[in-house]
């Protein structure tokens, strides 16, 4: 899947959503790192002696997806509880480090600040302690948060609920928030956890993992068809908008009402999954704070997963780091546009599935210029994705003579698949494309109006499916024929003035 628009994207981002505010309520926690060198087998133990050479702090959990959020530009109310405890303390210090208020912060008199300590070896994660209470919160203080939060709402484009289910989010505080989100027409972004979903009923968008919704489902976490049945019949009795199920590495699928979008994860070297869940919740919850349609917003928080995997330790994704990320997509995915007929098939289909119309045109392309692609731009227009057949070298001889083409089909195929008019690009080595056609099955056919209907190949074929034929009308005194012409007339001129 590529970005419909990825100006309009990036566009999105360097504007930092445009500044939208978003209340986020959870489970806060802090996260420390002992960093340190294994150069040995302990002699008591066969257990690795990990050398200790730093320490360090960082806020986790809802203030991970705090940081994430502040880092894309956006405004965050961070909303949740701790102990009055030294970890308290380390937690708002770095809250404070990276610009989030800590004034929603609560103490909570019988818990403890939840504190994740890791111990890191040769950059690998090598143990987890966790120091918590994972209890509900007393009702003075559930009643503190709910008061904090739903005084927040008034002044927000979004809610974000991070459960970590330490006991913050309770089906009472959920439901309540949900509902004060729904008064107010705000989306509500869930990173669930525990076995009953139900707290979560009437939420915007919820983001499980595949074992979060397997507990939850009953569905055996590696049947994907079973999860995905699952999934789509929790949506519907939960009235849940859109439920994202993250696979790691085999991206994500959104189970919506009209069916299920895959949108597949770009290949990284993975060294820290840790806060992976964050960022992906938190530009979510960028996205449709920010306007972006959620397709978008589902395949920018897949980019920056991607990122912040390739870290190690708990993480943000910076906006500097997405705009790089959906420049080497984009990169890629230009050059994924060149392919065989065969897979040129699969995706029309599956795109005609999804409901879109599919126009093709064919040509030579040779020396790409203004009228071909004020052509490609027009006849794009007429359907929702544009696929062009392109003569190869050989068939372009035999078509316009020996000296053509001037361009290499390798790279004019690339030239056209850098165009955002165009979606796909098919070489054809036939004088016609009539059997690419057969093979296809385009919606709409699209080619000069200096055709009539009649000299357009494969019309009737394409009408007898209950397609049509469209003729472009095109710049007046552009082609490759006349530059050529042009070109060698000012060679002749320089020549003729030399002497001899």
């Amino acid at each position: 899947m590529m970005f419909a628009q990825p100006q309009s994207v990036e566009e999105h981002v360097r504007r930092g959503f445009s500044r939208r505010r978003v209340v986020v309520v959870g489970d806060l926690m802090l996260d420390r790192y002992l960093w340190g060198r294994v150069e040995r087998i302990s002699p008591e133990a066969p257990v690795p002696v990990v050398r200790l050479e730093r320490e360090s702090e960082t806020a986790g959990g809802a203030a991970n997806v705090g940081r994430n959020l502040r880092s894309l530009g956006l405004d965050v109310v961070l909303i949740g509880v701790t102990g009055a405890d030294a970890g308290r303390d380390l937690l708002l210090r770095e809250l404070i480090k990276e610009g989030l208020s800590a004034d929603g912060v609560l103490v909570a008199g019988d818990r403890c600040t939840t504190v994740k300590t890791r111990v890191v070896g040769n950059h690998q994660q090598m143990l987890r302690i966790d120091d918590e209470r994972s209890a509900s919160l007393g009702a003075g203080d559930e009643e503190r948060l709910l008061a904090a939060a739903t005084d927040r709402l008034g002044e927000a484009d979004a809610l974000l609920l991070s459960d970590y289910a330490k006991g913050v989010l309770s089906e009472r505080v959920c439901r309540a928030l949900i509902a004060s989100a729904a008064a107010r027409d705000l989306p509500v972004l869930v990173d669930p956890k525990g076995k009953d979903f139900s707290r979560y009923a009437g939420a915007t968008l919820v983001t499980p993992n595949r074992g979060e919704l397997a507990l939850a489902t009953g569905a055996p976490a590696q049947d994907l068809d079973a999860l995905f049945a699952a999934g789509a019949a929790m949506r519907e009795e939960l009235d849940l908008g859109i439920l994202v199920l993250t696979l790691g590495e085999q991206g994500m699928v959104l189970i919506e009402p009209d069916g299920n979008h895959q949108i597949p994860a770009v290949a990284r070297e993975v060294f820290d999954v840790s806060g992976a869940g964050d960022t992906v919740i938190a530009t979510f919850a960028a996205g449709l704070a920010g306007g972006l349609g959620h397709l978008d917003t589902a395949h920018l928080a897949n980019l920056a997963a991607g990122v912040v995997v390739g870290k190690v330790g708990t993480a943000p994704i910076t906006s500097e780091e997405l705009l790089a990320a959906i420049s080497g997509e984009c990169a890629l995915e230009q050059a994924a546009k060149v392919c065989t007929p065969s897979t040129a098939a699969v995706r029309i289909r599956r795109w005609q599935e999804g409901g879109e119309r599919i126009v093709f045109t064919n040509g030579c392309f040779d020396l790409l210029h203004v009228g071909h692609v004020t052509y490609l731009e027009r006849a794009r227009r007429y359907g929702h994705r544009l696929v062009v057949g392109l003569n190869t070298d050989a068939s372009v001889r035999r078509l316009k003579g020996p000296e053509r083409p001037l361009i290499h089909q390798d790279d004019r195929a690339r030239v056209l698949a850098a165009l955002a008019a165009v979606d796909t690009v098919i070489l054809f080595a036939e004088d016609t494309p009539l059997g690419l056609i057969e093979q296809l099955h385009p919606d709409v056919i699209a080619k000069g109006a200096d055709y009539s209907e009649e000299q357009v190949v494969g019309a009737s074929e394409v009408k007898s499916w209950g397609g049509r034929v469209v003729l472009v009308p095109l710049v007046e005194d552009r082609s490759t024929t006349r530059i050529i012409e042009r070109v060698g007339d000012a060679g002749s001129r320089r020549n003729s003035g030399r002497p001899r």
